[in-house]
C-alpha cells in the first residue's frame, strides 16, 4: 500500500492528486451507459455494484458513468477526475464479442465507429490526436489478469481496445493525465437474453454468450482495485 506522510495537493487541473494522511487511496472507476439499443451495459452494472459494496479503510471509491457519445465521453471522464482527484483510474467498458475479462495493454491513435453513438453521430476513421500510434497502460495488464483469475473469472490480456469510445476514453486517460490508469473490457453480460453489440470493439465479432454474472464481474474488478492499491 502507498503511504502518505501529509495531506497536500500536487499537480494542476485533471492531474491534481490528493495525498491522504491516513494512507487511503482514492480509486475512480468508470463505466458506460447502455448503447446500441441494448437495455444494459455490463460496465455500468459493475460500477453500481462496486459503489454499493463495503471497502477496506485504505480504499475510497469514486465512480462515474460516461455517456456513449463522441462529444461527451472524454469530457465527462476529465470532469470526474477533476471532481474526485483520484490516485488512480480503472476504466471499464464492454466488448460484446469477448467471453472473458480483458485488461487492455494499450490505447491506439484511432477513432471511428461501426455503429452510431447514442447521439446518432457516426465518426469516420481518423486519428484521435497528433501523438504516437500507441500509448501503453500504466497499470500492468498481466497483474490484473492474474488477480481476475484468482477471483475465479476467466481473463486474458488484449492488445487492441478497438476504435470506439472505450479506446477513446483510454487514450484520453493516458494522454491527458499522468495518473496510473487501466482499461478493462468486460463481456457483455445481460440479465436476460444476449447482447446485440460486439463488432464496435472487435470487427466482425459475433455476440458472445458469456456464462458469467454481473456479481462475478464485480468481484473481478474488485480484485483489480486491490492490485492497484497494493502496488
Amino acid at each position: 500500500m502507498i503511504v502518505r506522510s501529509n495531506l497536500t495537493w500536487v499537480g494542476a487541473g485533471v492531474n491534481d492528486r490528493r495525498l491522504d494522511y491516513c494512507g487511503r487511496m482514492t480509486i475512480l472507476v468508470t463505466g458506460f451507459e447502455p448503447f446500441g439499443g441494448d437495455p444494459e451495459n455490463a460496465s455500468e452494472q459493475v460500477v453500481v455494484r462496486l459503489r454499493d459494496r463495503s471497502w477496506d479503510a485504505e480504499v475510497e471509491l469514486a465512480t462515474a458513468i460516461l455517456p456513449v457519445t463522441w462529444d461527451g465521453a472524454a469530457p465527462a471522464l476529465l470532469e470526474a477526475i477533476a471532481a474526485h482527484r483520484p490516485d488512480a483510474v480503472v476504466a471499464l467498458g464492454e466488448a460484446g464479442g469477448r467471453a472473458e475479462v480483458t485488461p487492455e495493454r494499450r490505447a491506439r491513435n484511432l477513432g471511428h465507429d461501426r455503429i452510431p453513438d447514442n447521439a446518432g453521430v457516426e465518426r469516420p476513421a481518423a486519428p484521435l490526436d497528433e501523438g504516437p500510434e500507441w500509448l501503453d497502460s500504466r497499470i500492468d495488464p498481466a497483474a490484473l489478469v492474474e488477480a481476475i483469475r484468482g477471483a475465479g473469472v476467466p481473463a486474458g490480456t488484449s492488445g487492441d481496445a478497438g476504435a470506439f469510445l472505450c479506446n477513446a476514453v483510454f487514450r484520453t486517460l493516458l494522454r491527458d493525465t499522468e495518473l496510473p490508469a487501466a482499461f478493462i473490457h468486460l463481456p457483455a453480460v445481460r440479465t436476460r437474453g444476449a447482447a446485440t453489440v460486439g463488432s464496435e470493439t472487435d470487427p466482425g465479432a459475433a455476440a458472445a454468450m458469456p456464462e458469467l454474472t454481473f456479481d462475478q464481474l464485480a468481484e473481478a474488478v474488485a480484485a483489480c482495485i486491490r492490485v492497484v492499491v497494493s502496488a
